[in-house]
């Protein structure tokens, strides 16, 4: 076997699951989850029936590159959404449907990557971890940048040595952030795809919480955006991951896409047509129905502004917390360790929140998620004004 799946550190919900199994909740409190990004709002009832009405494409199989009016509606999405320059994204050659951004940011690693004894990725830290795991596997080194309150959990880039910069080959985004929800602003993306020209490596941003956000008329900047500002419409050295998951309430659908520089995207497609992953057509079919809607988005974000207005109100006489820039979770600082903060809540209040220790790794001494819990606001908003009620108990216990 690859010996770098030894790298491989346990999921952090497998270490929650063996957190959780040492105590026993309370019978008479229904269990409450924030702990996995698993939306639950109702998905489009529109999207289903496309399901539904085409059921008979199980019959053929997909292409790998999908089917051009997805690829083309996935670029006019994103011409509308990031005011990119008209045709500039080119959908033939500069968007590629996929599986779910999960597989894709694994995928695009290993293709991206030339193996090299110095070869670095760098990531935030915390982190998804499915950074990490694809950076070893690709035969790289992950260097990650911590991710402080001190500075709103914005990496500090000008922190990075000129060193890390020529070695790194990948360099991570996340914005919205997971866990914290903090959004990378233009003048920091300006100064990192400057820092991409003068060092040559590329940048990924994940973007799947672009569409949870609270201001409408501050919608969370893209890398391509900011690309297409500073005239680059080639977005050389750029990509960018976006997914129907978090947007559409659409988890199961495994629907996402990354575009960007077609010359980065063109020998990934290569590299996908070995991998196997088809996107099925019927899955297509209703991926271009979701594209082409922003109604039900709207929706979404609704839901989501009461979810947060409610529980921020409940919970900030006890806890330091706040509305994040976007995305459907609140980062949370815990009064004690926030691995025995969560094991106790579940214990008393029958709620299940992720510590914050599990989603990061310690560099230069410090854990920067350790103190944190990350709730996903990802319930019924019933649910939600419980479980903030329950955790303001716990917190009143202590």
């Amino acid at each position: 076997m690859n010996r770098d799946l030894e790298k491989l550190q346990p999921y952090p919900f497998e270490k929650l699951a063996d957190l959780k199994a040492q105590v026993t909740p309370p019978a008479d409190k229904a269990h409450i989850a924030l702990s996995i990004g698993e939306p639950k709002h109702p998905s489009p009832a529109f999207v289903a029936q496309v399901l539904a009405d085409n059921l008979n494409c199980l019959a053929n199989y997909p292409t790998t590159a999908g089917m051009p009016e997805l690829r083309q509606a996935i670029a006019d999405w994103c011409t509308r959404r990031f005011s990119l320059k008209p045709g500039s994204l080119d959908a033939s050659r500069a968007v590629l449907p996929v599986n779910g951004t999960r597989e894709a940011i694994f995928a695009f690693t290993q293709a991206a990557v030339d193996r090299r004894d110095d070869a670095l990725v760098i990531s935030p830290n915390p982190f998804y971890q499915i950074y990490e795991g694809a950076a070893y596997l690709s035969g790289a080194e992950p260097w990650f940048l911590n991710c402080d309150a001190e500075r709103g959990f914005i990496p500090d880039f000008d922190a990075v040595p000129a060193d890390v910069w020529r070695r790194c080959q990948l360099l991570f985004l996340c914005s919205p952030g997971n866990p914290t929800g903090a959004v990378i602003g233009r003048d920091v993306l300006k100064k990192l795809i400057a820092l991409s020209d003068e060092y040559d490596f590329i940048i990924a941003s994940d973007e799947c919480y672009s569409e949870i956000y609270f201001d409408e008329a501050l919608p969370p900047v893209g890398l391509l955006q900011v690309c297409a500002e500073l005239g680059r419409d080639d977005y050389r050295n750029c990509v960018v991951f976006h997914s129907l998951s978090k947007r559409s309430n659409l988890p199961g659908l495994r629907s996402g896409f990354i575009a960007g520089d077609a010359a980065l995207l063109v020998p990934f497609l290569s590299y996908r047509t070995y991998h196997g992953s088809s996107m099925p057509v019927q899955h297509q079919l209703a991926s271009i129905a979701a594209w082409n809607d922003e109604t039900h988005v709207l929706e979404n974000r609704d839901k989501y502004r009461e979810k947060f207005a409610r529980v921020v109100e409940i919970l900030s006489p006890v806890m330091d917390v706040c509305q994040p820039d976007a995305s459907f979770y609140l980062w949370a600082p815990t009064p004690i360790d926030d691995d025995k903060f969560a094991q106790g809540l579940f214990e008393q209040q029958n709620v299940t929140v992720l510590p914050g220790r599990y989603l990061s790794r310690e560099v230069d001494g410090r854990l920067p998620g350790a103190g944190f819990v990350r709730m996903a606001l990802v319930a019924t908003l019933e649910e939600c004004v419980e479980a903030a009620e329950r955790i303001r108990a716990y917190v009143e216990s202590l």
